[in-house]
């Protein structure tokens, strides 16, 4: 007599089971859709010529005009990729290895009033880049460095530290101190604590805060508009608006500048997303 009610709930659980998955997987569809179909037209919209592109905008390019994308690199990508190219990899390069000593510090040694610097560190994350232009353009004037490369690269260092910093550390706080004991009984010094065996065990949450910082620095737009003034040192956002305002009507073009723009952080994205998940999922859970 109680087979028959188990059959009924084990089936009634399957179903119940069965449409949460499907409609897991029709909201995952959707926002496959809502962020891949906006990034193909942008591509399919490179390659098609104004009349194309007004007539039929949904529809595929009648032939791959690869001419697009070589207007686009003569009319300035090409100087705006070197620019963004040379910020985005040293602030990756700075911050990352800046942010990896400081929770280093923060988590294997004794530094007086850590708790003080860690409070300063989480309010470093409350401050909004926005809000301090004023000030900053006064300091970079000081420094001699406005209107130059070396100013975007101390920016997009000084304000993702403490974001990189709490990263890392998330992920540094579980680490089994015995590694640090063994490596002291060896002869080992801090320095190459940190250079030969803390930086290899951390390299998930290091790609992931790499990866983070690329996008970032790759995307950013504040501080390159109003600290850059010279056309010659414009990254990729802010020399992709002003060749719109010399390209009114080369639709197809500004979008082929646009792609080539997307293409890097799409690549190394996929490169890295591996290590990229780990480190985040480690971390959390630590």
């Amino acid at each position: 007599m109680a087979v028959a009610p188990n059959r009924a709930t084990r089936a009634d659980g399957w179903i119940g089971r069965t449409v949460v998955q499907v409609l897991i997987g029709i909201g995952l569809l959707a926002l496959v859709l809502a962020v891949v179909y906006p990034l193909l037209w942008m591509v399919f919209s490179s390659f098609k010529n104004n009349s194309e592109l007004f007539a039929n905008p949904w529809s595929l390019p009648g032939e791959m005009r690869w001419g697009n994308f070589e207007r686009a690199w003569n009319a300035g990508v090409v100087r705006f990729f070197v620019n963004s190219t040379l910020v985005t990899a040293g602030s990756i390069v700075t911050t990352t290895l800046i942010s990896a000593w400081a929770a280093y510090g923060l988590v294997r040694v004794k530094v007086p009033f850590s708790n003080a610097i860690t409070g300063i560190l989480l309010g470093g994350l409350m401050v909004a880049p926005t809000v301090a232009l004023v000030p900053l353009f006064g300091l970079l004037q000081r420094l001699h460095i406005y209107d130059s490369l070396w100013a975007l690269l101390v920016l997009y260092t000084a304000f993702r530290i403490p974001f990189t910093t709490f990263l890392i550390r998330a992920y540094l706080i579980d680490m089994p101190r015995e590694m640090d004991e063994a490596a002291y009984v060896d002869g080992a010094t801090r320095t190459q604590i940190f250079w030969r065996l803390v930086l290899p065990v951390c390299r998930p949450i290091l790609v992931s805060a790499a990866l983070l910082q690329a996008l970032f620095a790759w995307n950013e737009f504040a501080f390159a508009l109003v600290f850059i003034s010279d056309s010659d040192r414009k990254t990729l956002p802010v020399g992709l608006m002003d060749m719109q305002s010399r390209l009114l009507t080369e639709w197809p073009v500004q979008f082929a500048g646009l792609t080539m723009a997307a293409l890097p952080m799409i690549v190394l994205f996929l490169i890295g997303q591996r290590q990229f998940l780990r480190g985040l999922t480690e971390g959390m859970g630590k």
